[in-house]
């Protein structure tokens, strides 16, 4: 699955919740101050990437890793989302996360929120 990203400057990302559940991951061109874009997991099932990552490449999944979150969730998810990304090694990170859903949130967002902060 590719997520349908608005357009905008994405190309510094962190996981700003994760609960479990509920995986929240905010991006933006610079972290700093505020971010611009919240895509936020519900029920999720796998998590594979790393807490802090840039430019990322969103793609679909491979049957390979369709295989391997089958395998470990016993069954395919309805949102499964890849990608390979800068998470600040030699080569880059080949994420993966799968979820029940997904949701995704634009605006102005002042460090220290989120959607998930109540």
């Amino acid at each position: 699955m590719l997520l349908p990203l608005p357009e905008g400057p994405w190309w510094d990302w962190e996981v700003r919740h994760y609960d479990g559940s509920r995986l929240t991951l905010v991006a933006d061109d610079d972290l700093a101050y505020h971010h611009g874009l919240e895509v936020v997991f519900t029920d999720t099932l796998y998590v594979r990437c790393p807490m802090h990552f840039m430019d990322p490449e969103f793609r679909a999944p491979t049957p390979e890793e369709r295989a391997e979150v089958t395998r470990l969730v016993g069954d395919e998810p309805p949102v499964l989302v890849a990608f390979e990304a800068d998470g600040g090694g030699t080569v880059p990170a080949g994420c993966l996360i799968a979820a029940e859903g997904w949701a995704i949130r634009q605006g102005r967002f002042p460090r220290g929120t989120s959607a998930d902060v109540r």
